[in-house]
């Protein structure tokens, strides 16, 4: 039978009682093309490594391609006020580090405020450094050290990636827990400072817990300690600091973040593929290779848990008396 056509009155009645539909349904429909990801940090380093892992699997599971941008510099802080300027409709994201709770103890005038300008997605990892030192010295664990260093007339030099780095910080509050005299040698990024404590150079190091496992594994550096919590898969056999110093922690993470007044839907659709992708056998059976430690969270659990490391790093650097810019 031939389908009768709809009167005028009986289409006005039908759209009447429809529900309505935004005629631009960005939300809806996010991402619809590429997304920019800056890492404020330069390539080849923690942040960028979790990044270029992560956000392949993101884009496989939101149908679009994520692109890693790297504008290195003053500590993120010049990659951080580009997102923070940035347009809040989901297209340019935020991938930082612990700086990211750090900076605003450090830096005076920023052109930016993290609570007012930086929404949180979720966490992506956790890094303990580990505690490494030139093979040659004759320490092989944490209470070594400190009686190796208590004995040293002039303390140890202890080496660092850069002032106000999180390797900088784990040495000021190893300082303050065992009140050892550290001597602080700054390097312009980990890399350099590896080097020369394999040298023997500088002997010791907080060095970023993913960087370094393969030249613990080959001997050309002796683990002491890492300053996460219980035991690390890919080397099992270094303890925590915490267990010979309670209470001595330090993760570097990362995290995502987005512009201030970006919609709570692309955020959560966000949030969804990030905590999907971290526990893909793909994310985290590499992450593990690396001593990347992830969970889950909610937006809010990621704000309580930067609002906790922005507090903890913020007393050290005002007791440690660090100062930047």
């Amino acid at each position: 039978m031939p389908r009768r056509p709809l009167s005028r009155r009986a289409l006005l009645a039908g759209m009447a009682a429809a529900p309505f539909v935004p005629p631009v349904r960005a939300q809806a429909i996010w991402p619809n093309r590429p997304v920019s990801v800056m890492v404020p940090y330069p390539p080849a380093g923690g942040a960028d490594t979790t990044a270029r892992i992560l956000y392949a699997t993101v884009g496989n599971l939101l149908g679009q391609q994520f692109v890693i941008e790297n504008r290195g510099g003053a500590g993120g802080t010049i990659g951080e006020a580009l997102v923070a300027k940035a347009t809040p409709d989901g297209y340019s994201i935020l991938h930082d580090a612990t700086a990211y709770s750090v900076n605003g103890a450090l830096y005076a005038n920023l052109p930016f405020d993290y609570d007012r300008d930086f929404d949180p997605v979720a966490l992506v990892s956790l890094v303990p450094n580990i505690l490494v030192v030139t093979p040659s010295v004759p320490v092989n664990n944490l209470a070594d050290l400190i009686a190796y260093a208590k004995a040293a007339p002039g303390g140890i030099d202890m080496a660092s990636s850069g002032n106000g780095t999180l390797q900088h910080l784990s040495l000021e509050l190893f300082r303050f827990m065992t009140g050892v005299k550290v001597n602080h040698v700054p390097y312009r990024g980990g890399s350099l400072a590896l080097n020369d404590v394999i040298a023997g150079q500088v002997k010791f190091f907080f060095s970023n817990g993913s960087s370094v496992v393969g030249m613990i594994q080959s001997g050309q550096l002796k683990a002491i300690a890492h300053t996460g919590k219980g035991r690390l898969k890919s080397l099992p056999d270094i303890p925590a600091v915490s267990e010979t110093l309670p209470g001595f922690e330090a993760y570097e993470w990362n995290g995502v973040f987005v512009p201030h007044g970006t919609p709570p839907a692309i955020i959560a659709t966000l949030n969804g593929a990030i905590n999907r992708a971290i526990a893909s056998p793909e994310v985290k059976d590499r992450f593990e290779q690396l001593n990347i430690a992830s969970r889950p969270t909610t937006p809010e659990q990621f704000l309580a848990f930067v609002h906790e490391q922005t507090e903890r790093w913020g007393k050290v650097v005002k007791q440690a008396n660090i100062k930047i810019g």
